[in-house]
């Protein structure tokens, strides 16, 4: 651990291999992960990252349903080096402040397994709100769950096949949750 405001990811981390022990078709994940997201999006829109596009465009429109702003962003390996450690599995913290919105995606993507589906949702900018007088929590992201899981009931979740990039990727770049 290489930054210790940057620890909240770490115990995600945790969460999701506990998640993937279940062996579930779709995982997501939900967290006011980064700054950064807010500083790209602005405090009323949450990012998605997602290793599947049909799982995305799910999201999205249950979303979209739900009335709660939502923007995909890349989950781009062009960043993996910044959470690649020379002495560790990886690193929780990319050393600069660019991309790190994407950076925090990928660090959490290396602990889901390539056979799943997985989305995260950075709430960061919408968790919060200041409209009624005083600091609160908003529910964000509580409204496009609960569409999703309509949504699912009606039309379920076809098998995943990972994307071609993440079939590619080799053992250093991918957390094992096997422990080997």
């Amino acid at each position: 651990m290489l930054n210790t405001d940057f620890e909240g990811r770490v115990l995600l981390c945790d969460a999701l291999t506990l998640a993937a022990q279940e062996a579930p078709d779709v995982i997501i994940d939900v967290a006011t992960l980064t700054e950064s997201c807010v500083v790209a999006l602005g405090p009323a829109v949450a990012g998605l990252f997602s290793n599947d596009d049909d799982l995305a465009d799910r999201v999205l429109g249950a979303a979209d349903k739900a009335g709660e702003p939502v923007w995909r962003l890349p989950l781009d390996e062009r960043y993996a080096d910044q959470v690649r450690s020379e002495i560790a599995d990886l690193k929780n913290f990319p050393g600069t402040k660019y991309g790190r919105a994407i950076t925090a995606a990928l660090f959490l993507s290396r602990f889901v397994p390539l056979q799943t589906a997985w989305a995260h949702l950075d709430i960061a900018g919408p968790a919060w709100s200041d409209r009624h007088g005083g600091l609160g929590a908003t529910g964000f992201s509580t409204a496009t769950l609960l569409r999703f899981l309509e949504s699912t009931a009606q039309q379920p979740i076809q098998t995943f096949r990972p994307p071609a990039r993440a079939a590619a990727a080799s053992a250093r770049d991918r957390h094992d949750n096997n422990g080997d």
